[in-house]
């Protein structure tokens, strides 16, 4: 990564403690506490950005706490926070179709593989959203099984549901 290193700080949020980390570009995560140790998110993350990740701050993480501050309030639809993501080309098409969602919607992981062009495609979306490291932000909780079932989310379904029932809420209000 050119980005050099990524710094990384807490994140409150009133559904629980969360991680963010950033480079010089963006946000690139941000993970529940308790999805896994945060020893086990920060490897990930060096893993995946090849890069070295050390306790700090930016501009970027300083956006991105008030927009999550904004975002529980039910004040904010849209984040503007720069993300710098790296994945493979088909998680970073899953995640562009992620980001169309809009605000208080959900589509089914089918829905999602025929905007992509792959109608039979369900399970590598489910797997891309499983590979996402910015939760909220690109919003994968907003993805629900074709039966209308919740389904899988990282942050634990009843992180899901709170969401869903957030932005739900908010969108009756629009």
């Amino acid at each position: 990564m050119e980005n050099g290193v990524i710094v990384y700080r807490n994140m409150p949020s009133p559904l629980g403690e969360m991680i963010a980390g950033a480079t010089s570009k963006g946000i690139c995560f941000l993970e529940w506490y308790d999805r896994s140790s945060v020893e086990k998110i920060l490897n990930r993350v060096a893993k995946r950005y090849k890069t070295e990740l050390q306790p700090g701050n930016n501009v970027h993480l300083d956006l991105l706490e008030r927009e999550l501050d904004n975002y529980f309030k039910g004040e904010l639809k849209d984040f503007t926070v720069p993300i710098d993501v790296t994945g493979t080309a088909f998680e970073m098409a899953a995640w562009k179709q992620l980001l169309k969602i809009p605000y208080g919607e959900t589509r089914s992981y089918g829905q999602l593989a025929g905007f992509l062009g792959k109608p039979k495609a369900s399970r590598a979306v489910g797997r891309a959203n499983g590979a996402n490291y910015l939760s909220i932000v690109i919003p994968c909780h907003r993805v629900i099984e074709t039966n209308g079932k919740l389904g899988g989310y990282g942050g634990k379904l009843w992180r899901k549901k709170r969401l869903l029932e957030l932005e739900n809420n908010q969108a009756k209000l629009i």
